[in-house]
C-alpha cells in the first residue's frame, strides 16, 4: 500500500489558477496508476483525472478537459494537478488516490489508497 499526502488548494477567484501536489510513500508507487478525485457538497465523487502508472496515458473528465493538466514524477513519487481557468463549480474537496499495482484506473472504485483531501474553493 502507499500513503498519500496532498498539498496546495485554497481559495481563488473564478478564472484563477491553483496547483495541487501529492507525495506518496511506499515502494510500489511507480507501478500504480494515480488520480485526483473530487467531491462537492451533496454530490457524488468525481474522477477528475487518472494517470497511468507509467505516465503514458492521462484521462480527464469532460468537465475539466482543456483546463486541468496532470503529471507525475515516478523518481520523486509525486503527482500534480495544475488547475487553470477555475470555475465556481470546481469547488470541492480534492483527493489524490492510487490504484492497485498495474490495475485499472478508470473509475473512482478502482482507487484503493487515498489522501485526506484538500479544499479548493472558487468564488464567483
Amino acid at each position: 500500500q502507499v500513503q498519500l499526502v496532498e498539498s496546495g488548494g485554497g481559495l481563488v477567484q473564478a478564472g484563477g489558477s491553483l496547483r495541487l501536489s501529492c507525495t506518496a510513500t511506499g515502494r510500489t508507487f511507480s507501478s500504480r496508476s494515480v488520480g485526483w478525485i473530487r467531491q462537492a457538497p451533496g454530490k457524488a465523487r468525481e474522477l477528475v483525472v487518472g494517470i497511468k502508472w507509467d505516465g503514458t496515458r492521462v484521462r480527464y473528465a469532460d468537465s475539466v478537459q482543456g483546463r486541468f493538466t496532470a503529471s507525475r514524477d515516478n523518481d520523486k513519487s509525486t503527482f500534480d494537478l495544475q488547475m487553470n481557468d477555475l470555475k465556481p463549480e470546481d469547488t470541492a474537496i480534492y483527493y489524490c488516490a492510487a490504484a492497485e499495482p498495474h490495475s485499472r484506473y478508470h473509475y473512482v472504485s478502482d482507487f484503493t489508497s487515498w489522501g485526506r483531501g484538500t479544499q479548493v474553493t472558487v468564488s464567483s
